[in-house]
C-alpha cells in the first residue's frame, strides 16, 4: 500500500467537526494530551503504518474554560436578540464575571479592584486570550451595539479581534463615527482588507460632521508626543546620542502635527500602515470621487511643501524605542508620500486632466516636485563626489 493510500484510507475514517462547531474554542496546552496518548494496540499491522491510538483527554482546566465559554455564548446569543433590554451594565458584569471565573481557572491575578473603573480593561489585557472566537464574535457585537467603547479598545489594542469580524467591525465604527477606534484599527489590527482600507481612507478623506467630536483625543496624542520630544531635547539626563535622536524626532513630529487638520492626522497612520502596499493603494485611489480626490490631492501636497521647507527632516525608527516617542512610526516619509502621488497620478490620469478644478492644484504641486527633484539630483551628486573622495583617501 502506497504511502498516499494510507494517508487516504485512514483519513476517511476519521469523524471530522466543521470549524464553526468546533467543541475545542480555545488553544490548548498539546504536552499533557500527547503524552497520554497510548497505541490502541500492540500488534503490529505491516500494511498500515499509522496506527491509532487512545487516551485522549483535554485537562480539567480546558474543560472548565470551554464550558464557561458555551455558557457566556448561549446568554449573549439569547441577549444581543433584543438589545431594548440588554443594559450596559448588564453586559459588563457577564463579562467580568466570564473573564474572573477563567483567572481562577488558570490561576492569573489581575491585581486591580473590581471598584476600578479600568477593571473590565485590566481583564481583557490579561486574560483576553483565552477567550474563544465565537465568544470574541458576540462581544464584539454587544459593545458595539452597547457602545462599551472602553471595553472595545482594549480588544482592539491587544490584538484580540479575529481576523473574520474585522471587516464588519470597521464598518459599525465608521457608522457610529467612532473615528478614534477606527484610527486603533489602522495601529493595532494586522491584514486589513483592502475593502476596509477604501471605507477608512474614504471616511479620513472627508469625515462626516458628528465624526470630529471622537477626534479630539487623535489630536491630543499627537500634542502629547510632540511635547514629550521637546521634553527629552531639553533634558540634560540624556546622552549625545539619545539628545541628538530627540531633535530628529522633535522636527519630524513638528513637521506631522503643523497645519495638518485632525482627520488629516488621522490618514498618516494610514498612509504608514504596512498594509497599505502598492497594489491595496491603487485599488483605493480608483474607488475615490472628485471631492475625495482633490482632498487627497491636497493632503500630498501639504506633505510635499513640509518636506520642501524641512530637508532636514528624515524618519526616526529608533525614536519610538529609545525614547517612547511612537507617534514617529506613524510619519509617512517623502519616499511613500511622492510614491502615493505617483500612483494618483497613474490612477486617474484622464479624470484630472478633464477636470479644470483640479488644474492649479497639480501646477502648484509641479513647481514643488521639480524643487524637491533638482535638490535630490544634486544631494546625489555630492554623495558620489562623497564616495569618490573618501575611497582616495583611502588609497593613499
Amino acid at each position: 500500500m502506497s504511502l498516499l493510500e494510507v494517508i487516504t484510507k485512514a483519513s476517511s475514517t476519521v469523524l471530522t467537526h466543521p470549524d464553526p462547531d468546533s467543541n475545542y474554542p480555545i488553544l490548548f496546552n498539546t504536552d499533557p494530551i500527547l503524552l497520554k496518548l497510548k497505541p490502541e494496540t500492540d500488534e503490529p499491522k505491516e500494511e498500515n503504518r499509522i496506527k491509532r491510538v487512545t487516551g485522549w483527554e483535554i485537562s480539567q482546566t480546558d474543560a472548565e474554560i470551554i464550558e464557561a465559554g458555551q455558557k457566556i455564548f448561549k446568554k449573549l446569543k439569547r441577549k444581543l436578540k433584543n438589545t431594548n433590554t440588554f443594559s450596559k451594565d448588564e453586559f459588563l458584569g457577564m463579562f467580568t464575571s466570564y473573564l474572573e471565573k477563567i483567572g481562577e481557572k488558570v490561576g492569573i491575578s489581575v491585581g486591580v479592584d473590581k471598584s476600578d473603573e479600568g477593571y473590565p480593561r485590566t481583564l481583557v489585557e490579561k486574560l483576553g486570550f483565552f477567550i474563544g472566537r465565537d465568544v470574541k464574535s458576540l462581544i464584539l457585537e454587544a459593545c458595539v451595539a452597547l457602545e462599551v467603547w472602553d471595553t472595545l479598545e482594549s480588544l482592539i489594542i491587544n490584538g484580540f479581534i479575529e481576523h473574520l469580524c474585522i471587516s464588519n467591525l470597521v464598518h459599525n465604527l465608521i457608522e457610529k463615527r467612532r473615528s478614534d477606534l477606527v484610527v486603533l484599527c489602522v495601529k493595532h489590527l494586522s491584514d486589513l482588507q483592502t475593502y476596509d482600507l477604501i471605507c477608512i481612507l474614504k471616511y479620513f478623506l472627508l469625515p462626516p460632521r458628528d465624526g470630529y467630536k471622537s477626534l479630539v483625543s487623535v489630536r491630543k496624542e499627537w500634542e502629547n508626543q510632540a511635547l514629550l520630544a521637546f521634553e527629552k531635547v531639553s533634558d540634560r539626563g540624556l546622552g549625545g546620542k539619545q539628545n541628538s535622536l530627540a531633535r530628529e524626532a522633535s522636527f519630524l513630529l513638528m513637521v506631522a502635527h503643523d497645519e495638518f487638520t485632525v482627520s488629516e492626522l488621522c490618514l498618516h497612520y494610514l498612509l504608514a500602515s504596512r498594509d497599505l502596499d502598492e497594489v491595496i493603494f491603487s485599488a483605493c485611489v480608483s474607488k475615490l470621487n472628485g471631492e475625495e480626490m482633490m482632498a487627497l490631492i491636497k493632503y500630498l501636497g501639504k506633505w510635499l511643501r513640509k518636506y520642501e521647507r524641512f530637508p532636514q527632516v528624515a524618519p526616526c525608527p529608533k525614536a519610538s524605542s529609545m525614547l517612547g516617542l511612537k507617534a514617529c512610526d506613524w510619519v509617512p516619509a517623502l519616499e511613500s508620500i511622492v510614491k502615493c502621488l505617483g500612483f494618483v497620478l497613474d490612477e486617474l490620469f484622464s479624470s484630472l486632466v478633464l477636470h479644470s478644478e483640479f488644474h492649479d492644484e497639480l501646477r502648484s504641486l509641479e513647481e514643488v516636485v521639480s524643487s524637491l527633484a533638482a535638490e535630490a539630483r544634486l544631494c546625489g551628486t555630492l554623495a558620489n563626489l562623497t564616495e569618490r573622495l573618501r575611497g582616495d583617501h583611502q588609497g593613499m
